[in-house]
């Protein structure tokens, strides 16, 4: 499929959103019967366009449940429960649920443009990576891409056990979902009905090349891992000079997280969360992503509808890996956002919720077709 960009117009936001619907309308002919109907009413997403600028970023909430991981790390769980539409007749169910995952130094605050847009139209599930927000801290051996993997089935089997699910992951989030994939791929077309991938990767990342991208790859990383090893040591003076803020670390949530400007309230979100990460958390996650590469698990993904998203400006995950992930697995999606940075889905909300329409209309038709 040809990668497409855009401009974060509503109205082509509105034309995705249509073009969606009709794939969930037609899975309804299908099925039929009144839970049917139920899915494609209430497939008005076009109406909470705009809906995460009115409130605080980082502000919604639902009551929080303790996932406990397999190595005894709690980790914060929160469910956005479906709300059956005034005049349906009964109560009708929710196809599916959707669980947010997302990446490295943020919080599952992160969503919270996709949570403003879906809340109460799906069954979605949030949570907080090991270490991260609200969640315990991992011992430094369990900082691990496969150790998310992990957690990510034990979030299922606990809040996500009864309902067909639909992942979506961001950056280390998606690297999440492959790990899953790695180690449990006959959970792809049967329990796991759909998955969004933002701003990720699942080949090796050349970390140093984030960092440096004048020097060459092999000494940018040997130099980057130099830097983690010694930011480790000193992590806590780290914290306390990053705590400071100001406008260096302005510019750097702008340099890193976004690929133009964006309104000042997005770029003190995305500071927040980053700036609550300790230290620590990165360094102790660190050699795991330097050393990621699970491209070979991916193409199980393959059996389920598939969107890839990415920002053509984004410095971290770069648009490369959202290409070769595209090329990787049959059927899927990309799309390519012209001039979006690495938190695209804060960045460009309207284009990035467009296209998770897509991937639940897609969803939903195959599990009504089941």
């Amino acid at each position: 499929m040809t990668p497409r960009s855009g401009s974060g117009d509503h109205r082509h936001v509105s034309r995705g959103l249509v073009l969606g619907i009709a794939g969930a309308a037609a899975g309804a002919a299908v099925a039929g019967g009144a839970a049917a109907a139920e899915i494609v009413r209430r497939r008005r997403v076009v109406a909470r366009r705009g809906a995460g600028d009115a409130v605080q970023p980082g502000s919604l909430r639902s009551p929080a449940l303790t996932v406990v991981a397999d190595d005894g790390v709690p980790l914060h769980v929160e469910v956005d429960e479906f709300e059956p539409s005034e005049g349906a007749a009964g109560r009708a169910e929710p196809p599916l649920t959707v669980v947010f995952v997302h990446g490295y130094a943020l919080t599952s605050d992160c969503w919270h443009f996709q949570r403003a847009a879906y809340r109460g139209l799906v069954r979605a599930v949030y949570y907080d990576q090991r270490s991260h927000g609200r969640s315990g801290r991992s011992a430094p051996e369990h900082a691990t891409i496969e150790q998310l993997g992990h957690d990510l089935l034990r979030v299922l089997d606990e809040v996500a056990a009864h309902t067909p699910v639909v992942l979506v992951g961001h950056s280390m989030g998606g690297m999440t979902i492959a790990a899953l994939a790695e180690q449990h791929p006959e959970l792809f077309g049967t329990r796991i009905v759909g998955v969004g991938m933002v701003a990720t990767a699942a080949d090796k990342l050349h970390v140093g090349r984030m960092f440096l991208p004048a020097v060459p790859a092999r000494l940018g990383g040997q130099f980057t891992r130099n830097v983690m090893k010694g930011v480790g040591v000193g992590h806590k003076a780290v914290d306390v000079v990053r705590d400071l803020g100001g406008a260096l670390s302005e510019q750097t949530a702008r340099h890193f997280a976004f690929g133009r400007d964006v309104p000042r309230a997005y770029v003190d979100f995305a500071w927040a969360m980053l700036a609550t990460t300790p230290t620590k958390v990165l360094v102790d996650f660190f050699p795991s992503l330097d050393s990621m590469d699970k491209l070979h698990a991916v193409e199980v993904m393959s059996r389920v509808p598939v969107s890839i998203v990415c920002g053509t400006k984004d410095k971290l995950t770069k648009i490369q890996h959202s290409r070769t992930l595209h090329a990787r697995i049959a059927g899927s999606r990309l799309l390519e956002v012209a001039g979006a940075g690495h938190l695209v889905m804060i960045e460009r909300h309207g284009q990035v919720n467009a296209e998770i329409d897509q991937l639940l209309a897609a969803a939903t038709e195959r599990v009504l077709r089941a």
